[in-house]
């Protein structure tokens, strides 16, 4: 045992935790979820990933390491109409989804078949609104936001991983001794809270399907793709089914999907953990034990992030996406003969368009698909 492994663990433990929560509080707001059932969707999530996480370390042998789906959470904060009882809903369809993924091999197939361009567009259609709303709050309080917008870049330079970190961290801070936080709540431990679902079609078609989809797209696959370049083989199959398994268990207390990680997952199986890659697996157990503690002050984590300047909390999920915004631009815009699908794909995902009661993310991605077979039609 090699300090370097706890170490790497709760590193991207906390870069996972910290950087991303912004989202799942917008995700939750964006539903009309209360504080008490945003507490038990955070809890929730944490001990589903620290439960998944440990035994498929431990299983595998290899670091298999579990997130929430940021890009997911994203999609449902951009959603609009629907309430927590059809999210619910959703994250039951999500992931009976992916453990369906998971038990019949030809439909990761199936999915690793969509063209990654137009995936990818749907992916920045979906992130590019929090991007262009972090920049919207520098007139609100430029004083707190354009040092912090400095900070974020500057840091990144260096090491991107913690940029949005200490973002949040000295924002809230900044919020506090300038008065603009009244008063920090009193410490509570977390409580898990059954939310009834509800079974829409406007909601499975609208969220459900996007959100397997930008699960499978852009994190299964991607997690999966950390292990290969780290040098592990693992069975696509029962991994990809284990999440799907806990994200079925924990929707009813209102947490959205889990999946395979891939920033954490990068922090977790290289080389600095561990010479030995045989060795690499128990960071799984100790990244587990963070979300575990995580998941036991989830109440106060999200009360806190209540009190917090509404301005910080919108520019910290805007900063936290500019990573898989620009990777999604350049994976959408890289081939040639895919740029007009996924520019429509893009599009059409941005405007925000309802048709039917579903989404704009389910119609980006039609539509980039619809313009991708013509294109193709008239080339054979």
């Amino acid at each position: 045992m090699r300090i370097s492994i706890p170490i790497s663990a709760f590193v991207a433990a906390i870069v996972g935790f910290g950087g991303t929560l912004a989202i799942i509080i917008a995700a939750a707001d964006a539903v009309g979820a209360t504080q008490v059932q945003t507490a038990s969707w955070v809890t929730a999530i944490c001990l589903a990933m620290a439960l998944e996480t440990a035994w498929l370390s431990w299983r595998t042998k290899m670091p298999v390491i579990t997130a929430w789906s940021t890009p997911g959470a994203a999609l449902i904060a951009a959603s609009s109409g629907f309430t927590i009882g059809e999210a619910v809903g959703a994250f039951l369809v999500t992931g009976v989804l992916l453990v369906l993924t998971g038990l019949i091999k030809p439909l990761t197939q199936l999915i690793s078949r969509i063209p990654a361009s137009v995936a990818s567009a749907m992916l920045a259609g979906i992130v590019v609104t929090f991007a262009i709303n972090a920049a919207k709050t520098v007139p609100s309080d430029p004083w707190l936001i354009l040092p912090l917008i400095a900070a974020f870049f500057l840091i990144r330079l260096y090491n991107p991983a913690l940029s949005v970190l200490v973002v949040l961290v000295g924002g809230g801070l900044a919020a506090f001794l300038t008065g603009r936080v009244g008063g920090l709540p009193a410490p509570e431990l977390s409580t898990l809270t059954l939310i009834a679902p509800e079974f829409t079609a406007t909601a499975i078609i609208g969220l459900a399907v996007p959100l397997y989809l930008v699960t499978m797209a852009s994190q299964n696959l991607s997690g999966l793709a950390v292990l290969r370049a780290a040098g592990y083989h693992p069975e696509p199959g029962p991994l990809i089914g284990v999440t799907g398994l806990f994200s079925v268990l924990s929707a009813p207390f209102g947490a959205s999907t889990t999946n395979l990680a891939a920033i954490s997952a990068a922090i977790c199986t290289g080389p600095d953990v561990h010479p030995d890659m045989k060795e690499r697996w128990k960071t799984g157990p100790y990244y587990a034990l963070a979300y575990v503690v995580f998941a036991a002050f989830g109440a106060s984590l999200v009360a806190i992030f209540a009190v917090l300047p509404p301005s910080l909390i919108v520019l910290v999920a805007g900063l936290a996406l500019m990573a898989s915004l620009a990777n999604a631009l350049a994976i959408a815009l890289k081939d040639e003969h895919h740029r007009m699908a996924a520019t429509t794909a893009f599009v059409v995902t941005a405007s925000g368009l309802t048709l039917l009661g579903v989404g704009s993310a389910f119609w980006g991605l039609v539509a980039g698909l619809v313009v991708l077979v013509l294109e193709n039609l008239k080339k054979g």
